[in-house]
């Protein structure tokens, strides 16, 4: 029989329909297109980005040249620009504001056909650190409230360009998605007096059913509630509100754990397209006690469609608990 579930932190209910129930191999996904034609992202070719805003050069070699290990370049066709001022008007009953932003993109490494699962821990280290950098750079510009930090791999996820990548948006006010987490994480702790997702990654260690993989400081579990089979959350053991408070262990764990997941993922699902987000507290607001910074990771394997969008509900035909068999199951 389906089932109702209820994400403990925003409150949506997901539906888990049995009745539409796959394995792994059940799913559709994209043939790889492989490597061909011209790529303004690989090394040789900085001169049609805009000029880099950070850049990892082990050797010191000079900007927007070739050397680079990580590069983060302004997007060339921005959601958001940077330039201008941030006003806000009332149209009748109507609000509007200037669109101002920052829009970048994350070059993961220099080889093209090298995707983010198959990066080595130290390579993933180094991205891990370009978006600390980039969200302690852009916390400076007081327009901002919010980074956005994500990546869509593979065309169903939204991805336009082959040459692995991720992104980061500045945004001039707070995301809806993380507003609504915010509230939900402190109801539970004005009620509790304990922080939510710290209460969730205790009753995931004690059950296990979920966990997917772990180290000493990170854990990936398939959340109780996912809105898509094989959804995961990274989340640090340690309670922490914001990203960018990771030193330089967190940062090598952290990326030890996220290849693994990734690995995992690939492992059952060839070719798999999916989207990663990053979720943490807004710039400026301190350690907050009730809030836990975390990734999710979200498959693009069913599609939404005219129920979905109409009444807020997710179909998912694969409980957690056997996407999570299914990912420990894969050999490491």
């Amino acid at each position: 029989m389906p089932e109702l579930r209820k994400d403990p932190v925003l409150g949506r209910w997901i539906i888990i329909s049995k009745e539409r129930q796959k394995r792994p191999t059940d799913f559709p996904v994209e043939v790889s297109r492989g490597s061909g034609g011209f790529c303004p992202l690989c090394p040789g070719n900085e001169s049609f980005t805009p000029p880099e805003v950070y850049a990892a050069r082990p050797g010191n070699s000079p900007a927007d040249s070739p050397g680079w290990d990580v590069r983060v370049v302004p997007n060339k066709y921005p959601a958001l620009v940077i330039e201008g001022e941030l006003a806000k008007e009332g149209v009748g009953q109507f609000d509007k504001m200037s669109g101002i932003g920052a829009h970048e993109v994350v070059i993961e490494c220099p080889d093209h056909d090298e995707r983010f699962s198959d990066l080595s821990p130290e390579k993933m280290a180094r991205v891990f650190q370009a978006y600390k950098e980039r969200i302690l750079d852009l916390e400076k510009d007081h327009r901002f409230q919010y980074v956005m930090v994500f990546k869509n791999h593979g065309q169903a996820a939204g991805a336009s360009l082959e040459h692995s990548h991720s992104q980061l948006i500045a945004l001039p006010i707070l995301p809806r998605m993380i507003v609504s987490e915010l509230e939900g994480a402190k109801s539970h702790f004005n009620y509790k007096e304990r922080c939510i997702f710290c209460d969730i990654i205790r009753q995931e260690i004690q059950q296990e059913e979920r966990v997917v993989c772990q180290n000493e400081l990170f854990i990936t579990i398939t959340p109780f509630a996912p809105r898509t089979p094989f959804e995961m959350w990274i989340l640090p053991k340690t309670h922490r509100s914001s990203y960018y408070e990771m030193n330089e262990r967190e940062l090598e764990a952290l990326s030890e754990l996220f290849r693994e997941t990734l690995q995992r993922l690939c492992g059952c699902i060839k070719n798999v397209p999916y989207n990663f987000v990053l979720h943490t507290g807004p710039l400026r607001s301190g350690n907050l006690e009730y809030y836990h910074w975390h990734f999710e990771i979200v498959p693009k394997l069913t599609s939404i469609a005219g129920f979905e969008w109409g009444s807020g509900f997710y179909i998912n035909p694969l409980p957690p608990e056997e996407a999570a068999a299914y990912l420990r199951q894969v050999e490491n």
